[in-house]
C-alpha cells in the first residue's frame, strides 16, 4: 500500500522513525505495534529472586515496570542489563542448554500502539539477506527468533528434517521477512529507502510546533514497466519529521581494512563471499598456495572451517592471544559452539614457533623489515607426529605489516619479528563498521570515545543502558539499538528493543507527548517533496 491512501496532514509529526529494518528494528515494531508483555499467572521462573521482583505488580506489562529495578543481581553474557533481563525472560537459563517455558504471556493491545515507520534499504531482515547462505548460523536456532514466533515450528513448515538447532542465514532471513507479514508489521515499513540526513530541527513558534528530528533520503521505486516485462527503477526524496528517531542501522555496511601497505591487491579480500565465489570457482584446494585469514571473530572462523574442509592449508593471524578472555570464543559455551571450539583449539594447539634466532639475526630481523625470515610450504599434510589439524597454522599476536604482488605476506609479531609467507589468497575479516553518514561526522561524536569511529566492538554509540536514548544526542528523542551500541547476538539486541518501547511508553504516559497520538499523527507527512512514500508489499 502506499502511504497517500492514508490521510495526509502537512506538518504532522511522526513519534517515532526507525533507520534500520533488521531483527532490531523488527522487534521495536512489534513492540511498538501494541504486542505487550505481561507475566502469565500461571508461570514461574527459575530465578526465584527476578520471580518474586515480577510478581509485586503482576497487573503491570513489562513495558510499565522499573526495568533497572528488575535488573538488578542478573548476570548474563551480555554487558547490557536490560538485554540479560529481556533474554532471560524469553529464554531462561539457555546457557545451559535448557529449554524452560518463557514466563511471558503476549497480549495484543492495539490502543497501546505507537504510529511509527521503519526504513531499510532492502525487505526485512536486514542484512541477513546479504549474508552467505552456505555457513551455519553462529546461534541456536530459537536463539535467532523474535517474540510471539517460534523458529523452530516456521522452519519445521519450510522443511522436512530439521538437522540440529542451526539454520542458514538464508533461512534468517526468510524467517525475519515472513514475521513482518505474519505479525501484520507491513504497513510500519518502508523498503528501498536510503537515509541521506538526520538534523535536529528547531521550534517553529508560528505553527506552534516543538522540536523534533528530520529525517530526509530516497526511496527506490518501480517506474515504467518495458515491453520485456522489466520495470525501470527511479528514486524519488523524501522527507519526514519525527519526536523520536531509533538508529538500528547495524554494522555490515562497510568492511574495517588494516590500512596496510598492498591491501588493494586483488588476492586481498574483505569479505566472506570472495572465499565463496573462489570455491566455487574451483581456485581453492588442497594443492593452493596457502589461504591467510586475518581476524579472531566468528566470518574469520567460519572462514578458517571452509578453506579447512577443502584441505586447502591456512596461514591465521589474529593479534590477540588465543587466551584473551575478549576473544569472543572464549565467551561461548563450549557444548553448544563445537565447531567454533574446534576452531579455537586449531588456534591454540597449532601456533608458529620460530626458530631462535641468534642475537645478530634478532637485530636484523627488528630494525631490516626487507630481511624478515621465510616460512617453508604449508600443505595439508605438513604437520607434526603430534599435530590433530594438519595444514592449519596460527600466528597469535600477529598483524599485517605489508602485501606484495607477489602474493607474499609479510607478518610481525608484537615483539617486532617479521615473518614472510607465501599465500594464494588473503581473507581480512576483522569486522565492520556501520555507514552513518546520515549523521554529522558520521555519527562520531555520539561514541564512547568521540575521536574514534564508530565499530561496534571498539566504540560503540554510547547509550544509557536502560532506556537506549543516546547520551550525546543533539536533542532528547534520539536512541540507538543492536550493534550500534555493541550488541552482535540477536537474542541479546531483543532487549534494546524492549528498553526503548518502554521509555517511549513511559514518555507518553508522562504527558510528555501530549497531542502526539492523536488520529492525524497516524498519516505520515512528507514535506516539500512528493508526500508519499511506499510501505508494505
Amino acid at each position: 500500500m502506499d502511504r497517500h491512501d492514508k490521510e495526509i496532514i502537512p506538518g504532522e509529526i511522526l513519534p517515532v522513525v526507525i533507520i534500520g529494518n533488521g531483527p532490531s528494528g523488527i522487534c521495536l515494531s512489534y513492540l511498538l505495534s501494541g504486542y505487550t508483555p505481561y507475566l502469565s499467572p500461571d508461570a514461574s521462573h527459575p530465578n526465584p529472586l527476578l520471580h518474586s521482583k515480577l510478581g509485586e505488580q503482576p497487573h503491570l506489562s513489562l513495558l510499565e515496570q522499573d526495568l533497572e529495578y528488575l535488573c538488578e543481581g542478573l548476570e548474563g553474557r551480555s554487558s547490557n542489563p536490560v538485554a540479560v533481563l529481556f533474554d532471560s525472560l524469553l529464554l531462561p537459563d539457555s546457557d545451559f542448554g535448557l529449554e524452560h517455558t518463557s514466563p511471558l504471556e503476549w497480549r495484543y493491545e492495539p490502543e497501546r500502539a505507537v504510529p511509527h515507520l521503519v526504513l531499510g534499504k532492502g525487505p526485512p531482515g536486514g542484512a541477513w539477506h546479504a549474508m552467505e547462505g552456505s555457513m551455519l548460523t553462529l546461534s541456536l536456532a530459537n536463539w535467532m527468533e523474535l517474540p510471539g514466533l517460534k523458529l523452530k515450528d516456521w522452519m519445521r513448515e519450510k522443511r522436512r528434517n530439521v538437522r540440529n538447532d542451526r539454520a542458514t542465514p538464508a533461512e534468517i532471513a526468510s524467517y525475519y521477512q515472513h514475521y513482518v507479514s505474519q505479525m501484520s508489521l507491513e504497513q510500519n515499513f518502508a523498503c528501498g529507502t536510503t537515509v541521506t540526513s538526520v538534523t535536529r530541527q528547531p521550534a517553529d513558534q508560528e505553527a506552534e510546533s516543538p522540536p523534533c528530528w528530520r529525517v530526509t533520503g530516497m526511496q527506490r521505486r518501480e517506474g515504467e514497466e518495458l515491453g520485456d516485462g522489466s520495470a525501470v527503477s527511479e528514486e524519488e526524496p523524501f522527507s519526514m519529521l519525527a519526536h523520536s528517531v531509533v538508529l538500528a542501522t547495524g554494522t555490515h555496511d562497510i568492511p574495517a581494512r588494516l590500512g596496510v601497505e598492498g591491501e588493494s591487491l586483488p588476492h586481498v579480500c574483505h569479505s566472506f563471499w570472495e572465499l565463496e565465489a573462489a570455491i566455487s570457482r574451483g581456485e581453492l584446494d588442497q594443492s593452493s598456495d596457502p589461504v591467510l585469514v586475518v581476524g579472531a571473530g566468528l566470518t574469520a572462523a567460519d572462514a578458517v572451517l571452509a578453506a579447512h574442509h577443502l584441505n586447502t592449508p591456512v596461514y591465521h593471524a589474529f593479534r590477540r592471544s588465543v587466551n584473551d578472555p575478549g576473544l569472543i570464543f572464549n565467551q561461548l559455551p563450549k557444548l553448544l559452539y563445537p565447531e567454533y571450539h574446534k576452531v579455537h583449539q586449531m588456534m591454540t594447539q597449532q601456533q608458529y614457533e620460530p626458530d631462535p634466532p641468534s642475537p645478530q639475526n634478532r637485530a636484523q630481523n627488528l630494525h631490516d623489515p626487507s630481511s624478515p625470515s621465510s616460512l617453508p610450504p604449508l600443505s595439508p599434510s605438513s604437520s607434526s607426529s603430534s599435530s590433530s589439524y594438519p595444514g592449519y597454522l596460527s600466528f597469535p599476536r600477529y598483524r599485517v605489516a605489508a602485501f606484495r604482488p607477489d602474493r607474499k605476506c609479510v607478518l610481525e609479531s608484537d615483539s617486532g619479528r617479521r615473518t614472510v609467507v607465501q599465500i594464494s589468497k588473503a581473507l581480512v575479516l576483522i569486522g565492520a563498521h556501520p555507514n552513518l553518514s546520515f549523521l554529522e561526522d558520521n555519527g562520531r561524536t555520539l561514541g564512547v570515545n568521540p575521536e574514534e569511529t564508530i565499530t561496534c566492538r571498539r566504540n560503540p554509540v554510547e547509550v544509557d543502558p536502560f532506556t537506549n536514548k543516546v547520551l550525546a544526542a543533539d536533542g532528547p528523542g534520539l536512541y540507538a539499538m543492536g550493534p550500534l551500541v555493541g550488541e552482535n547476538f540477536v537474542r541479546f539486541l531483543k532487549g534494546g528493543a524492549l528498553a526503548i518501547a518502554s521509555d517511549i511508553a513511559k514518555t507518553q504516559r508522562a504527558g510528555e507527548g501530549e497531542g502526539r497520538r492523536s488520529d492525524r499523527s497516524r498519516g505520515l507527512v512528507l514535506d516539500s517533496y512528493p508526500s508519499e512514500i511506499k510501505v508494505g508489499k
